[in-house]
């Protein structure tokens, strides 16, 4: 077994753990918890850490963006479809998530394609605050 997917591994087990192997073999999801944790810092309220979460379900692999219909977003979370494309609408003036529209000649629109390099742009300085404010946190704990 290569390294990576022994890490993978142990990771999945200490999550198994946590959660449950009935739970996590439905599936998990990575998200940063700078993202979560920094939610207030990013703009974000509870409605857009739960669009940010539904999408990140969807993400398989870098290369492949998530693009769920809103209409199916709105219904997972239990909100008016009109909610999440206004919710949307916002975290793409913030800059945190790029919608790229997509077209089939035939059949005409089709989901968006959702893109996350905005958030993760905006959470990286983040971590550096958040690992200075823990490593203050530890040496006041010292003293």
């Amino acid at each position: 077994m290569a390294r990576d997917e022994q890490g993978r591994g142990r990771r999945l087990k200490a999550q198994e753990r946590k959660w449950s192997k009935d739970l996590m073999a439905g599936g998990w999801t990575a998200i940063p918890n700078i993202i979560v944790v920094e939610q207030r810092a990013l703009g974000l309220d509870a409605l857009d850490i739960n669009i940010i979460l539904h999408l990140s379900t969807l993400w398989a692999a870098a290369d492949q963006s998530p693009s769920p219909a809103k209409r199916a977003l709105a219904q997972a979370i239990g909100v008016d479809p009109r909610t999440v494309q206004r919710r949307i609408a916002a975290l793409e003036k913030k800059g945190l998530i790029r919608r790229e529209a997509r077209h089939h000649p035939s059949s005409g629109s089709k989901s968006n394609l959702y893109h996350f390099d905005g958030l993760i742009a905006a959470a990286l300085p983040l971590v550096g605050a958040a690992s200075d404010a823990d490593a203050r946190d530890r040496d006041a704990a010292r003293e």
